[in-house]
Parts: structure tokens; C-alpha cells; sequence
């Protein structure tokens, strides 16, 4: 089976942790080139998943291939073809980020000359050349999981585990982050990535699994799971913020419909599945001077969906059933 075109192929994965289930019967085919998305809150599964593709965790039932090879009884093989960036640093914050780099190329064979020219390279292209003379402990948070990520691909991966690479960075250090994905996608790795941002797998990933409760309870492109859910998304923004409550409690009385609450406070939106009924709505509010700045009426956000297929909000999800995974 090696050579197989498939980077990714599971049927029936399953691990548990004492009497957790936490993967309860993954199947999975993740073509190369990409991003392949793992979308869920914590405990749900992700991790877990990818510890056992990467060779770390032995699946208790199941099994899986990553381009051809048997996770178990070809784990070396497996290990030749693929890079993994956890949710912990991986790199010795004591030394320099030169040195860090020029450390792990000298263990994947590299000469010292060719070892100090590919770090140069990488800390030039993913913009730390300034920070390469400093102590890793030195650096933001944003630096250091790029640094994290240059130390997965010293050697270019066929395949790279990305395990929530930017949680709890700011926007600014996310975007640095995402920039570095599409530039592995560009050269052609392929990159399966893990995250509870909602909009991270919106930007980035191809395909996007949905995790909960260790299983996959839906697959698909981000735009292919906004239409799952069979209705569109009125999404209103209101002069005075004050207002919302009234503005809840009428739009529910027209619609029918469980109301979100926006993070921003003028801001509401919900699922309706006929459009004509939104301009009934909207006309409801006006009658009762609850004045709209804007509104929209599309596709469900992917946040939407998440909540549709969960029960539960997506970026701040937690599962208290299973253990962190």
C-alpha cells in the first residue's frame, strides 16, 4: 500500500482513557495538498486522533494509513513522511532561536554549514531574523509558536499536524500564523489542522471535520455545512443597544426562533428558513421604533452551524466528560 494518493485513510479508530471513550469510531480520508480541518471544543476528540496518526498514542480498535503506511506495524515510515506541532512549546527556550533550529538540522543530518544556511533561511522567510540571537524564553507568544512551526519543517513534511497552533494568540500573531500555513500549503505539504476557532477553519481549511464527544458528526467544505443546516441567517444591527432585549423578545414572537445574542450588544442574529418571512420581521421592529442600522440575510456563519450540530457555542465550548484530548 505505500505510494497509496491518499495522505490520511482511518476506518473505526478508537482509544480510550480508563473508562473514557474519548475517539469513539473515526473514519477519515484526507486527500494531499491543503488544509484538512478538526473543528470542536476542547475534549473533543482532536487531539487524540492526531496523537494516533502521528504514531504517539497505539488506537485501541481501528486502523489507519498515512500515505500507504500502517500507523502501527510501519510507525517509522509513517514518521519519515510527517512533522507535528503540539499545543506545547517543542523547542528549548533556553537557547536562541538560531540555535534551536540549528540544533534539530544537524540531527536530521544536515552539515553545520548547511544547518546554519537552512536556519538562516526559515527565520528570514517566517520574519524572526530580528529575534534569531535571543533566548526563545524572550519571545511573545505569536514568536514563539511560529518558532514552534519553523522547528516542524526544518525538513519540508509531507504531511504537517498542526494541534491549535494559535490558541490564546492575538489577532495580529493569529494572522502571522495563518500566513505560515498557506505558505506550507503553497509548497506543497499538506497540513491537517486542529482548532476551536471558528473562523480559523473557516479561513483556512479545505474540509472541515466537526469533533464532538469523540466522534465526527459532520464533514464537509465550510460552505457545504452552512447549507446542511437548511436555512439562512438574518443577522440585524440596532442604533441603540438598549433596545435588544425588546428587539429579542419581538423577533422571536415573529420568527419562532431562538435568538442570538452578538458579542457586539447593538447586534442579533437567527436562523430563518424563509426569506420573505425576515421582511415581516424587520417591518415588526420598525412599527415598535426599535430603529436597524443594517442587516443581512445569507448563508448561516459557521458558528451557527457549530451550535446547530452541537448544541453548544464553538469557541468557547468546553467538555467536562472527557479528558483534555
Amino acid at each position: 500500500m505505500a505510494g497509496s494518493t491518499l495522505a490520511i485513510e482511518a476506518w473505526g479508530l478508537v482509544k480510550h482513557f480508563g473508562k473514557v471513550r474519548a475517539v469513539d469510531g473515526i473514519d477519515l480520508t484526507v486527500y494531499p495538498g491543503g488544509v484538512y480541518g478538526f473543528l470542536g471544543p476542547n475534549g473533543a476528540g482532536k487531539t487524540t486522533v492526531i496523537h494516533m496518526l502521528s504514531t504517539l498514542l497505539r488506537p485501541d480498535a481501528g486502523t489507519a494509513r498515512v500515505f500507504g503506511y500502517d500507523i502501527v506495524r510501519e510507525a517509522n515510515a509513517v514518521r519519515s513522511r510527517i512533522s507535528l506541532t503540539g499545543q506545547l512549546a517543542s523547542v528549548d527556550e533556553d537557547l536562541t532561536g538560531t540555535e534551536n533550529l540549528v540544533l534539530l538540522a544537524r540531527l536530521l543530518g544536515y552539515s553545520w554549514s548547511q544547518a546554519r544556511a537552512r536556519a538562516g533561511d526559515l527565520l528570514e522567510a517566517f520574519d524572526l531574523t530580528d529575534a534569531a540571537g535571543r533566548q526563545v524564553k524572550s519571545y511573545s507568544g505569536g514568536m514563539r509558536r511560529r518558532i514552534d512551526i519553523v522547528a516542524s519543517i526544518v525538513t519540508s513534511p509531507d504531511l504537517l499536524f498542526l494541534d491549535e497552533p494559535t490558541t490564546g494568540l492575538d489577532p495580529h500573531s493569529r494572522h502571522q500564523v495563518w500566513g505560515i500555513v498557506r505558505e506550507l500549503v503553497a509548497e506543497g505539504t499538506t497540513v491537517l489542522l486542529t482548532t476551536q476557532y471558528l473562523e480559523e477553519a473557516d479561513q483556512l481549511a479545505d474540509r472541515i471535520a466537526v469533533f464532538n464527544r469523540g466522534k465526527i458528526i459532520a464533514e464537509g467544505t465550510s460552505g457545504e455545512l452552512k447549507s446542511s443546516t437548511g436555512s439562512g441567517s438574518l443577522h440585524v444591527r440596532l442604533r441603540d443597544p438598549e433596545r435588544r432585549v425588546e428587539a429579542e423578545r419581538l423577533l422571536s414572537s415573529q420568527l419562532g426562533a431562538h435568538i442570538r445574542l452578538e458579542a457586539d450588544p447593538a447586534e442579533l442574529s437567527v436562523r430563518v428558513p424563509d426569506p420573505e418571512i425576515t421582511a415581516r420581521a424587520l417591518s415588526a421592529l420598525s412599527r415598535s421604533d426599535i430603529q436597524v442600522i443594517s442587516f443581512s440575510y445569507g448563508q448561516p456563519s459557521l458558528d451557527e452551524v457549530f451550535l446547530t450540530l452541537t448544541g453548544r457555542e464553538g469557541d468557547t465550548a468546553r467538555s467536562d466528560e472527557v479528558p483534555r484530548s
